[in-house]
């Protein structure tokens, strides 16, 4: 009988409409009333009884009304890796938690800084210098008492991945900045049929309007995406792993090594192979990258996916295309066709990246072709101009000097930057 009453003040107060707020907050109150005589530690799990079912139904209701309950439970029951917890990683955990995942892996050795409060979810001052994963776990235990959070403050390496991804997760998350870690989680999750949604590069953007989810074949515009897109081709994975990633072409590069750190940059990295310099962060895109990535998890963990709208790209036949046209040309100069240093991936960048699919004379979008900047050197990175076909044609009959000074200035720091900020 009482378990009827409390369903029927529910209803009332739903016919009301105000469940979500004074009614809401006076269930909750009513169920810890009822409850007084426990002492519990809010930081420490809620054993499955005192776990109300009602109040969890009520905190979840949102979610309920969305995804059915069947489809909610296939949600709280559901075991959810995340790997890195900075700005992307603590963002997803937060809205998974929020969603009602009840057993969550967070995987990351690194502690919380005060320069990461401008992107991480939960983290204060107080947090500053604390394990960024017992950090994470300590708020969301404030407001998921019931919920299985998993603090694993450790680096994910090859020696580590069967441990630390066990278990049979639903899903793995990855939001590694490191290449080589990055491709390493991303091979051994296609290897081991684990679901995993991976996060390209958030610093340096700031236009949401460019993020986009799409496999990790038709990623374009994004450094991280095309390092990670060839590192999996070597392993022999070409597609099959979604990707969250920006097509913005940002202004914003790596800022350069302080002054005492260009004596020995080796004494300043976290770990070897780590990144020394840092990018720019606006916290705006950690936030709505990771909240993006946690609705595609939710989806379908619930069973009930969406189809992300295609990211606009050329066409991979114009990549093909522009890369015949260069070896074509290549074999005119009488290049060894077996010392070509390009591929398509190659073109894509230089095409795209560099020179913004635009003629470097004409600024013309239309009959396009690579060809030699000095045709003394080798094609390459740094050696590779746009220009239309009339104009590659007239080039490859001039010299250098033929140029404005100005132009040759300007195409030669484009070239410089191109190989500076290439990833091989």
């Amino acid at each position: 009988m009482e378990g009827q009453s409390h369903w029927k003040e529910r209803l009332a107060f739903s016919a009301l409409g105000v469940v979500g707020g004074a009614a809401a907050t006076w269930l909750y109150q009513r169920r810890q009333n009822r409850q007084a005589s426990l002492v519990l530690d809010p930081h420490q799990p809620v054993p499955g009884k005192v776990a109300d079912t009602e109040i969890l139904s009520e905190q979840f209701v949102r979610n309920i009304q969305f995804f059915g309950e069947e489809g909610q439970k296939k949600v709280a029951a559901s075991l959810v890796v995340i790997v890195g917890l900075g700005g992307v990683g603590s963002h997803c955990a937060f809205a998974l938690a929020r969603s009602g995942v009840e057993h969550i892996r967070l995987i990351d050795f690194d502690r919380v800084s005060l320069s990461s409060l401008n992107r991480h979810a939960v983290a204060t001052r107080a947090d500053v210098g604390l394990s960024k994963v017992e950090t994470i776990r300590r708020h969301f235990l404030d407001f998921v008492p019931h919920a299985n959070i998993e603090a694993m403050d450790q680096l994910y390496d090859a020696e580590s991945a069967d441990l630390l991804l066990g278990g049979n997760p639903d899903f793995v998350v990855d939001c590694i900045d490191n290449i080589d870690t990055k491709i390493h989680l991303l091979t051994y999750c296609k290897q081991h049929n684990i679901r995993v949604i991976s996060s390209c590069g958030a610093g340096a953007k700031a236009d949401p309007t460019r993020l986009h989810i799409a496999d990790i074949s038709e990623t374009n515009d994004d450094e991280l995406a095309r390092a990670v897109r060839k590192g999996l081709k070597k392993h022999g994975v070409t597609e099959g792993v979604p990707v969250i990633f920006s097509s913005e072409k940002s202004q914003r590069k790596l800022l350069p090594l302080q002054r005492h750190q260009e004596m020995d940059p080796e004494n300043f990295r976290p770990l070897p192979n780590f990144r020394v310099r840092i990018i720019p962060v606006l916290g705006t895109m950690p936030a709505i990258m990771g909240n993006a990535i946690a609705s595609y998890v939710l989806c379908h963990l619930a069973e009930q996916p969406f189809k992300p709208l295609a990211a606009e790209k050329l066409n991979l036949s114009t990549y093909q295309r522009q890369f015949q046209l260069l070896g074509n040309r290549e074999r005119k100069f009488g290049a060894d066709p077996s010392l070509f240093q390009f591929n398509v991936d190659d073109v894509e960048y230089v095409f795209t990246d560099v020179w913004k699919a635009r003629s470097a004379i004409s600024k013309s979008r239309s009959s396009l072709e690579l060809t030699r900047w000095d045709r003394s050197k080798p094609a390459s990175i740094s050696n590779v101009i746009l220009l239309t076909s009339g104009e590659a044609a007239i080039h490859d009959k001039k010299s250098i000097d033929d140029y404005d000074p100005e132009f040759v200035q300007k195409v030669t720091a484009t070239l410089a930057e191109a190989e500076r900020h290439y990833v091989y």
